[in-house]
């Protein structure tokens, strides 16, 4: 392995491990304000479930990372280089002001930005990209519409219901928490994954297209111990202030969310889960009533997503050149 290989999968492990911190407020948040669990149980059962998703469901969102989305045979490692460090930057910064940015579209924002500085828009493959933003776009989407309309059935299910049903609704969110977690570490996880081996094929290690055994355990094992770690300040973000978070708004959520996740992991379709669980939260919390929901935090929150792509593609292809001038 070149020491530009070896760089790249550090850099990559290191995202995820970030992306781990990042996207494990969305799955602990509406557990530890609703009361489910406290803090550290929450994190430690969503490390372990994090680490079991990569090696469960595929790697259909890593195909689609590294061989349907760029022509690896136009690029080199330091394009990737300089997508992951865009990324990683871009998520210290969400990290250090709590907003819960989307570490998907950093990454993908970071490829774009370095493929076209290094080899031009041509090496993007359209249809991949097509996929790719297609993922990103639509399932908040459907998290919204997801969220919104499972509330509304399980209000109608237990319309008659007396208050030790919010019993019931705690117990299941370490279930319902647990499956979330297993899909966001399915979706999540592929995405190094597609980037590490996207890697070993421009280097040569790999002739084709396969995960071998130890780029899914090490990425298994970044997002896990990210999870274990725990984002503070986006956990406070997503549980706080949207609304007052309950059983049966966690319950609801994380169903929702994880339904999504899981179905894009299956399909390839890369999403992020900070966007899919926050626009969920948005659709079970105006289930109930559409004043409930503090809509002003949701737009500062769709703004961070709009400008995430652009900024670290620019980013990453500053760093890309910056790179080529040091290495000639």
């Amino acid at each position: 392995m070149t020491p530009f290989l070896i760089a790249l999968i550090a850099l990559a492990l290191g995202f995820t491990f970030l992306n781990g911190i990042n996207d494990s407020s969305n799955i602990v948040a509406t557990i530890i304000f609703s009361r489910a669990l406290p803090p550290r149980p929450a994190l430690i059962l969503t490390a372990i479930a994090e680490f079991i998703g990569p090696f469960l469901f595929g790697v259909a969102v890593a195909r689609t990372i590294a061989t349907d989305f760029v022509e690896f045979g136009a690029i080199d490692t330091l394009v990737l280089v300089a997508a992951l460090v865009s990324a990683i930057v871009w998520n210290l910064f969400a990290w250090f002001f709590g907003l819960p940015s989307s570490s998907s579209h950093a990454l993908i924002g970071g490829l774009i930005g370095a493929v076209a500085a290094g080899a031009g828009f041509g090496a993007i493959k359209l249809s991949g990209l097509l996929t790719i933003l297609l993922a990103l776009f639509l399932s908040p989407v459907l998290g919204l519409v997801s969220g919104f309309l499972l509330t509304r059935l399980v209000f109608f299910l237990a319309r008659n219901a007396t208050l030790k049903i919010n019993t019931f609704f705690k117990s299941a969110q370490v279930v319902t928490g647990m499956g979330l977690a297993l899909s966001h570490g399915a979706n999540d996880a592929q995405k190094t994954m597609g980037v590490i081996t996207l890697g070993l094929l421009i280097s040569g290690v790999l002739a084709e297209f396969t995960v071998p055994l130890w780029v899914v355990a090490a990425s298994a094992g970044a997002i896990a111990l990210g999870a274990g770690v725990g984002g503070w300040r986006m956990i406070r973000t997503i549980g706080r202030r949207f609304y007052r978070i309950r059983p049966v708004d966690g319950f609801c959520t994380q169903i929702a969310s994880g339904a999504v996740i899981l179905g894009a992991a299956l399909l390839g379709g890369p999403v992020s889960t900070t966007q899919v669980v926050s626009s969920t939260i948005l659709g079970v919390g105006s289930a109930e009533r559409v004043n409930k929901v503090r809509w002003n935090v949701a737009g500062q929150i769709v703004l961070a997503w709009l400008l995430t792509i652009p900024i670290t593609g620019l980013l990453a292809a500053g760093v890309y050149m910056l790179g080529k001038l040091l290495v000639g």
